[in-house]
């Protein structure tokens, strides 16, 4: 069978492949008890954020609260020992509620309080997560470049959450590290309390 495309013949003969990028696992960090955050830092417990992967990539699994309705967050560290790195941002986010009482018709846009105008603050992951056995947040972030001392660091992600009104959410963030020193950590925090258990996986993707 054959690929063709204005009466060019683009693939024939069988096997058709692309590659989409080599996913290298770099560090996965899996709570045993409670902790105020899960750090990455460059250089420390076989962590990677250099120049070794263009992109980098943190899946967050189950993260749960110790206290209700608190938003899951990110803050990056640009060089010294605080992670208070300078970052716009823009949010949006949809809702459902179990109940059907109140949907994304309802509650669907832009998130004014969840950005930042180059603040030094957490950025919202996602917001208002319960606490409740059976309620957390899970999903991914995308961070380019973080050793480039040229450009702005890029970031993108994405959430799923339980809403402590017994909601489904679904949260998009996308923004960029102000600064042109390179980002060597990462740290995931609630805006107050505990995690209280969790799984963050880091990994590297390179083009092949």
């Amino acid at each position: 069978m054959a690929i063709i495309s204005n009466a060019v013949t683009i693939v024939d003969a069988g096997a058709f492949s692309a590659s989409l990028g080599s996913l290298t696992l770099i560090k996965t960090i899996t709570l045993g008890s409670a902790a105020a955050n899960i750090t990455f830092v460059h250089g420390a417990s076989d962590v990677v954020l250099d120049s070794t992967y263009p992109i980098y990539k943190f899946e967050f699994i189950n993260i749960h609260p110790a206290t209700d309705g608190k938003s899951f967050s990110v803050n990056f560290r640009d060089g010294g020992t605080a992670y208070d790195a300078p970052k716009n941002t823009t949010r949006f986010a949809t809702y459902h509620q179990e109940d059907d009482g109140e949907s994304s018709g309802d509650r669907f846009g832009y998130r004014a309080g969840g950005d930042l105008a180059n603040g030094t603050g957490i950025q919202e992951l996602s917001n208002s997560t319960g606490n409740a056995n059976d309620e957390s947040s899970s999903g991914e972030m995308f961070l380019y470049s973080p050793s480039s001392t040229t450009f702005v660091k890029h970031f993108m992600a994405r959430a799923s959450s339980v809403h402590d009104a017994s909601a489904s959410q679904d949260h998009y963030v996308a923004g960029y590290c102000n600064v042109t020193a390179a980002i060597d950590g990462v740290q995931f925090t609630f805006d107050s309390g505990n995690i209280d258990s969790g799984t963050i996986k880091l990994y590297g993707i390179k083009d092949s």
